[in-house]
């Protein structure tokens, strides 16, 4: 039996769950809860109680605190239906910022001013606008999940105005630089690495998960089947790229496939020379041993580079330099789109809309000279 409603009386009504046997007497266990009101009032609850049940929840209505939701929130959806560095990062928000502001309050109880008063605390502490506006991602999709469990009644989240943060401007950078930024990289153990960064447009995780059988070096193209991350306590994490989108197949020029040719030499070349230790996973792009790339010896090599030729990039901008140097010869938004495996072309056009005035110029003069008369 799950539950039922009893009637006491006139306007009054018992609701009781079944939370099953004891585990260490096998006695029965039942939640009562009393109700003064309609039956309509009485079977509200008892869904909400079975909701509660469900999800392990055992604080009576009313009295669940968003700390206890959030927690629940944490383990009974972000955890198995995200990315295990997303969960990461959803836990932090929740751990640092959302439970010390928010936790004590009862779910039920929680207000948009209670949320927005939060941000501004958020705000006046430090914190930016852009990892504010995290939080607030964060908090209204929880919150989402708490409406549809019916353990509230309304998404206090919907009506609160998060900050808005400065957009980031992909820095506009000429062909000329990222040919001294290839050259420098090429002096380090991680120039090919860079290189099929800026000819592909492939997101750090998706280059060092990267193996040689996703790359068809006569087909000349590769494609996207796994990512690698890096999370602490937890070493590394390979998984299939999050979206549909993601897993993609990317067309490779002649230049680079003779490039990972030639890797693909050195590599080998390498693995002979360290012998039974090397640990032979196939990633394109490995340590001395054959282990995944670790994350910060990269960045840290990623700072030599770009402190030498004197550009402040992220490693990250790699993947917007390839899409801009490409809008800019012409190439169709969705076929860029396809190569970085944006979900819609929108997302291209959005991010790369600082690329559109010299577009527009360009296309001002080509339909002028087609029609041109002589």
């Amino acid at each position: 039996m799950q539950g039922h409603i009893r009637k006491r009386g006139k306007g009054s009504w018992t609701v009781v769950v079944d939370l099953g046997r004891d585990p260490a007497s096998g006695k029965r266990r039942q939640l009562w809860r009393s109700v003064a009101g309609t039956k309509k009032d009485a079977e509200a609850l008892l869904v909400q109680l079975l909701h509660q049940r469900d999800l392990g929840i055992d604080a009576p209505p009313g009295k669940l605190t968003t700390a206890e939701f959030l927690a629940q929130w944490l383990e009974s959806y972000a955890r198995p239906n995200t990315a295990p560095k997303t969960y990461l990062r959803y836990e932090a928000i929740v751990r640092i910022h959302l439970t010390p502001a928010l936790g004590a309050i009862a779910l039920t109880k929680l207000r948009p001013l209670h949320v927005q008063r939060t941000y501004a605390q958020l705000l006046a502490k430090g914190l930016s606008a852009r990892s504010v506006l995290h939080c607030h991602r964060v908090l209204k999709g929880a919150l989402s999940h708490a409406l549809k469990w019916q353990l509230t009644s309304r998404n206090p989240a919907d009506s609160v105005d998060p900050p808005t943060p400065s957009r980031y401007e992909v820095k506009a950078i000429e062909a000329e630089q990222v040919k001294a930024l290839l050259a420098t990289a090429d002096a380090t153990r991680y120039g090919s690495l860079i290189n099929l960064a800026v000819m592909t447009g492939l997101r750090v995780g998706e280059l060092l998960g990267l193996r040689w059988k996703d790359v068809d070096l006569d087909g000349r193209v590769l494609s996207v089947r796994q990512t690698c991350q890096w999370l602490p306590r937890e070493g590394f994490i390979f998984r299939q790229p999050k979206t549909y989108r993601s897993t993609r197949p990317v067309s490779l020029g002649g230049a680079t496939i003779e490039r990972l040719r030639q890797h693909r030499i050195q590599q080998l070349e390498d693995r002979l020379a360290v012998g039974p230790a090397y640990e032979d996973r196939d990633l394109v792009f490995a340590d001395a041993i054959g282990r995944p790339v670790h994350p910060s010896s990269l960045r840290q090599v990623w700072l030599t580079i770009t402190k030498t030729v004197g550009l402040k990039l992220r490693l990250h901008d790699l993947r917007h330099i390839h899409a801009s140097l490409l809008l800019h010869q012409g190439v169709h938004p969705k076929v860029v789109s396809e190569r970085l495996g944006h979900s819609t072309v929108g997302i291209t056009l959005d991010l790369y809309s600082h690329v559109t005035p010299t577009l527009q110029a360009q296309a001002a003069e080509q339909i002028e000279a087609l029609l041109a008369n002589g």
